[in-house]
């Protein structure tokens, strides 16, 4: 993989998306029966843009040389001259294609003496959305695989350190691990219900399990916690233990939360990092501005930057 020929590609791609971007934007104004179209196309097309311009930012950033030949990184991009190539031609031929023929027509739309007349079918609107989409779910899985999207580097590592966290409040930490899950097939009624809730996307945001001290409500929640972190699915776990200094109140609950997310998830790392250099108090504010400013909108940013679905468990 020639990594210039990859940094012209993406900067081509991000050069094109803009522009289309901006089309797109304009037949959104001008354009009334083929809204939904314009806007799904633009909706692929930024998204394409987003993840050009996170490949632009580390293949140009202090660490771009280790990041160039990261075999990783390669895999990912394997074929990426070919296929970026043919997105680029694609890209360009929709730009051709969308904007409006002669200076004449632009004066006339200016003026309001004629419309813009969106060129294409929803068939083809469909087709150009999915190949728009493909490209960008290749560049995507290559900056996600072994969190090469935002990879921790020293200078992340100090800004996150400076949250206050519970270290023995993962269910995996070592003051947990080595306490009981439920024994092979016990409780299977219960934890089939609870899998079930967590994987219906129409279920409501909590699930409340309740019962006496000593029903076993700790072991359901850790062998919970550990299925999950098998399958890839969990984000953050919190235990808390009576008496202890950190795990006994909710002091540390969020910023713990919040840092479990960020190694879960690097790409929300810069914006958690924003909020802890732009608000040093952060750590004795109230529970509920932590959560806004280090859970909620980092996740609800990094959703709209990554345009990924996901609900708060």
């Amino acid at each position: 993989m020639e990594a210039l020929g990859v940094a012209a590609s993406v900067i081509a791609i991000i050069d094109l998306s803009a522009k289309i971007a901006s089309i797109c934007s304009q037949y959104i104004k001008d354009v009334k029966n083929a809204e939904n179209d314009v806007r799904r196309l633009l909706q692929e097309v930024n998204k394409l843009g987003a993840i050009a311009e996170d490949i632009k930012r580390l293949l140009n950033g202090p660490r771009s040389a280790r990041l160039k030949s990261s075999q990783k990184l390669e895999a990912g991009l394997k074929d990426s001259s070919h296929k970026l190539q043919t997105l680029e031609k694609k890209l360009e031929l929709l730009e051709q294609k969308l904007r409006p023929a002669g200076t004449r027509h632009k004066i006339k739309v200016r003026l309001g003496l004629t419309s813009l007349t969106w060129p294409f079918d929803s068939q083809e609107v469909e087709k150009d959305v999915q190949d728009i989409a493909h490209y960008t779910k290749i560049l995507s899985l290559a900056l996600q695989h072994d969190h090469l999207a935002i990879s921790f580097n020293t200078d992340q590592v100090v800004v996150l350190d400076r949250l206050p966290v519970s270290k023995g409040a993962p269910f995996n930490s070592h003051n947990e691990d080595s306490n009981p899950t439920c024994l092979e097939n016990t409780r299977v009624e219960l934890l089939d219900q609870i899998s079930a809730w967590i994987h219906d996307p129409n279920a409501k945001a909590l699930f409340w399990l309740n019962g006496m001290a000593g029903t076993g409500k700790s072991t359901i929640s850790r062998t919970i916690a550990r299925s999950l972190s098998g399958t890839n699915h969990l984000g953050a776990s919190f235990f808390f233990k009576r008496g202890e200094a950190d795990r006994g109140n909710a002091t540390k609950f969020m910023m713990t939360i919040a840092r479990q997310l960020a190694d879960k998830e690097p790409r929300v790392v810069p914006m958690l990092m924003k909020t802890i250099e732009t608000d040093s108090t952060i750590s004795g504010s109230a529970i509920e501005e932590q959560f806004m400013k280090l859970i909620f909108e980092p996740l609800l940013l990094w959703h709209n930057h990554f345009g990924r679905l996901w609900r708060p468990r």
